[in-house]
């Protein structure tokens, strides 16, 4: 039985044209479902877990007190095996707290949650994503620079998507794409405070940059913001004409306006970067990886939120384009959407296979990690835009030591 199971856990490790594996995993989880009254209790419960969530699609600090949790429990069990497991992850724990305090002592300051109250609140669950994306404990200042980063992107969205007007939002990407803090006058008040705590934010993050590693960055991060900005609006001008794209001229847009690129910047050159050359040959070697990596992440998303995002006013997703042109039914464009995850991640897949160099395979692992931690946010509904859809993980991951 471990056998089958190991073979399932695999087939997600394939390549595109890689059928054989397809069969496999049909196979394994007709058979591991079919055979469960069969299984001891913990095998079963990692056929249960396997079968919700593959290994390879899991976050691994959410998937590693999972796992000691099971692994204690089993007979035979070896007990200094377990107590240094339980060591690593509570002193990687006391790390993620101290980041997560910096990141609130800089969130009370730019006072966002106070003085722009028609947005998400979200400080902890965009500290979740920054774990997802960099884990590991030497990468405090990536944890910490992306965690300002998507809460930013969070009230940003927010103002495209429900508060701006069509035409301020056009003035804020105008203001945005030029990076120019004296044409604030331009945009009302509201704008105003977002634009001055983005420049601010952006402009002290490529400082601790240049300070730690000698490299200007600022102008490859204020190009990533005026990107996502002229995707979102792309987004409110569809919503304000009533205009529903394809499929593909959608997610042409959307693998942008998901955050994927300007995330993957930010963890670049916030944890490994050695010269400006390197930053120049990453971005000509990684556009593959950052599409794919926008991709899985739009369309996780996509899956775990297009019902409460509709309702509150925004733009046609995935599923409802692709329901809009070919005339399926939700449930059908649904397993479509999963179709097109599976087939993506085959893709990324490749490319970690094909990686030239160690930085860019260590870049790819980022990236895949970004990718898991989608799965897990909206995997269960919208676990960023409703806290306590993953609040018990939330509290597991951060709050509560093992014992």
């Amino acid at each position: 039985m471990m056998g089958v199971l190991n073979l399932y856990e695999a087939s997600y490790i394939s390549f595109e044209g890689e059928s054989i594996l397809d069969d496999a995993r049909d196979f394994t989880t007709k058979y591991l479902k079919e055979n469960q009254d069969k299984m001891d209790e913990s095998i079963s419960a990692l056929v249960n877990h396997a079968l919700d969530t593959p290994l390879h699609w899991t976050m691994p600090r959410v998937e590693a007190k999972w796992f000691m949790e099971l692994y204690e429990k089993r007979s035979g069990m070896n007990p200094t095996l377990i107590e240094l497991a339980k060591l690593d992850f509570n002193m990687v724990q006391a790390i993620y707290i101290e980041d997560l305090k910096h990141a609130s002592r800089w969130w009370s300051n730019i006072s966002w949650d106070t003085k722009l109250p028609f947005a998400r609140d979200r400080l902890v669950e965009c500290f979740m994503w920054s774990v997802g994306f960099t884990y590991k404990p030497q990468f405090s200042l990536g944890r910490r620079n992306l965690t300002k980063a998507v809460a930013m992107i969070t009230t940003i969205d927010d103002v495209y998507d429900v508060y701006g007007t069509l035409d301020e939002v056009e003035q804020f990407t105008d203001v945005v794409t030029r990076w120019d803090v004296n044409a604030i006058q331009e945009l009302p008040d509201y704008m105003q405070m977002c634009f001055l705590g983005l420049y601010s934010t952006i402009n002290e993050i490529a400082y601790d940059i240049l300070i730690q590693s000698g490299i200007v960055t600022l102008p490859y991060i204020k190009k990533a913001w005026a990107d996502l900005c002229t995707s979102y609006l792309v987004e409110a001008r569809w919503y304000h004409n009533g205009y529903t794209p394809s499929l593909k001229e959608y997610l042409d847009n959307g693998w942008v306006s998901i955050t994927g690129p300007i995330i993957l910047i930010h963890i670049k050159l916030s944890t490994s970067i050695t010269s400006t050359e390197e930053i120049l040959q990453w971005f000509e070697e990684s556009y593959d990886i950052v599409h794919h990596v926008g991709m899985l992440v739009r369309l996780a998303d996509d899956l775990g939120t297009s019902s409460d995002e509709l309702a509150r006013g925004d733009t046609p997703k995935s599923i409802q384009c692709y329901m809009n042109e070919s005339g399926a039914t939700e449930d059908e464009a649904r397993r479509y959407i999963n179709i097109l995850i599976v087939e993506t991640w085959k893709k990324l897949n490749k490319e970690r296979e094909n990686a030239k160099s160690q930085l860019l395979r260590e870049f790819i692992d980022f990236a895949m990690d970004g990718v898991r931690a989608a799965q897990f946010t909206y995997g269960k509904g919208d676990g960023h835009g409703r806290p306590n859809t993953n609040k018990s993980h939330v509290q597991s991951l951060l709050l509560n030591p093992v014992v």
